[in-house]
């Protein structure tokens, strides 16, 4: 199928702290485009939580570069950017690849280095998938329960689900 290029994401973790940035040195990765909401923190958290500050952290000083690609508002975004100073793409209409581009340049990386990191595969997996990157999906913190949400969830399932099945037989 098609569709499975593009949704089916490399690699599935718990959480995003792990993703150390020791793994990510490991693979090659030396930039990392992140996701905000339900992948760093929800949607009612302004500010970064003590565990992404953390995360930050480490991967600075790692010399991992992080940049935010987020399909939210510009307010949303700097507020939650404004104590790390990241390259920041609000309004980025993802899974459309302009601000993961922008990203990417503004980091100083390329496809090679790069990995994409978000709670979605409609948006996130097929953005980073479209420009040949390597995809990391986390569930997301705390979802909406709205119908639109919960109808995107039911389409990613499937794709999910083969995930799994293809890295538990291995």
């Amino acid at each position: 199928m098609i569709f499975e290029r593009y949704l089916v994401p490399d690699y599935y973790v718990e959480h995003f702290y792990n993703i150390t940035p020791e793994y990510l040195i490991q693979m090659g990765v030396r930039g990392l485009i992140c996701d905000i909401d339900n992948t760093l923190a929800t949607y009612e958290q302004p500010d970064p939580p003590d565990d992404v500050l953390r995360w930050c952290a480490a991967m600075r000083e790692a010399g991992i570069r992080i940049s935010f690609v987020s399909n939210n508002d510009e307010a949303r975004v700097s507020r939650f950017n404004q104590n790390l100073g990241y390259p920041a793409f609000p309004d980025s209409r993802k899974p459309l690849t302009g601000s993961i581009w922008r990203a990417m340049k503004a980091m100083g990386t390329d496809v090679t280095g790069t990995a994409v990191l978000g709670d979605q595969l409609l948006t996130d997996a097929v953005a980073g998938k479209l420009c040949g990157l390597t995809v990391f999906i986390v569930p997301p913190i705390k979802d909406k329960k709205t119908f639109f949400f919960r109808f995107k969830r039911w389409l990613e399932r499937p794709y999910l689900n083969l995930y799994r099945r293809r890295h538990m037989a291995q």
